[in-house]
């Protein structure tokens, strides 16, 4: 009887590890980050779907947008997804829920050859605000609760720069549905200002080289004529590109050598999934973002 036990344990045991490898083998789920419209998502990462295939041995690559960045974060928690990119406070989210859930392998580097971006705060230019002491006793707009430039810098951050807590300089606060939204509303008049993302490298009135800013202007959305910069932030470590840490090992090194590739052998769609002018890729692991993990502990616990 006991015998018996063990060889249905064994069974057991060996579906479960080839249902795993099974589904390493044969679906690859990318999950992709709301923020922006839901079409442009899905067709800046259609390029992967076409040539990842072939490149780490499945026969597909599903597309999963969720409608903010909370839908992701429970992906990767859950399992359910096997490659995002994410900011470095999403890591952050799932890194103290779960460390062992995924592991960041590369994070993008900027023209000018740094690894980092800024959180910015934008008004409408005919409102008269020009300054972070312009915005006191005014309505400001937050992208994301999970966004790191939209929300946890500029709430850690801009404390030290008007020398009180965010609930008692600004009327009210509020978040806008992502970045793009957030921007928008900013246009029409419901944020006096609003937390965006952004390189920091070029011209403001380019929207930079990324971020942002820079794919709302590149979609003809947005005129930065009609916005001027209130504040910006320190430097922030730019977000990771993360699997599932139960993946093969075997398909996390083709993946990872894919995305290295990318930008010599791809230059398009790396353009597309990235979303401005980036120079590539470079490694790196969790204590990339220590700063930006001790920093969301402090300010919200998880």
């Amino acid at each position: 009887m006991f015998k018996k036990a063990l060889l249905a344990t064994a069974a057991l045991l060996t579906i479960a590890v080839g249902s795993a490898q099974a589904e390493d083998l044969k679906v690859f789920r990318i999950g992709i980050l709301g923020g922006e419209n839901e079409a442009d998502r899905l067709r800046n990462f259609q390029c992967l779907t076409d040539t990842l295939p072939e490149a780490i041995g499945v026969e597909k690559v599903s597309l999963f947008p969720a409608a903010d960045y909370d839908g992701v974060i429970q992906g990767l928690l859950g399992g359910t997804l096997d490659y995002a990119e994410l900011g470095a406070s999403g890591y952050a989210k799932v890194y103290l829920t779960d460390p062992k859930a995924v592991e960041p392998i590369l994070t993008t580097i900027q023209t000018d050859g740094s690894t980092g971006y800024y959180s910015v705060m934008v008004a409408r230019k005919d409102s008269g605000i020009k300054t972070l002491e312009d915005m006191k006793g005014k309505k400001l707009g937050f992208a994301d609760p999970d966004s790191t430039s939209g929300f946890l810098v500029p709430s850690v951050s801009l404390p030290g720069d008007i020398g009180m807590p965010v609930e008692e300089y600004f009327a009210e606060t509020g978040f806008g549905g992502g970045h793009e939204n957030l921007v928008l509303e900013v246009v029409k008049g419901n944020f006096d200002a609003g937390t965006t993302w952004a390189s920091g490298v070029g011209k403001f009135e380019d929207g930079y080289t990324s971020g942002n800013l820079a794919k709302m202007v590149d979609k003809g959305i947005l005129d930065m004529g009609d916005l001027v910069q209130v504040w910006q932030s320190p430097q922030i470590p730019n977000g990771p590109i993360v699997v599932r840490t139960s993946m093969d090992d075997d398909m996390k090194q083709k993946f990872k050598a894919f995305m290295m590739a990318l930008p010599e052998s791809d230059p398009e769609c790396f353009s597309a999934i990235q979303g401005g002018d980036y120079k590539g890729f470079t490694e790196v692991d969790e204590d990339f973002y220590k700063t930006i993990i001790a920093a969301r502990k402090a300010k919200i616990g998880s």
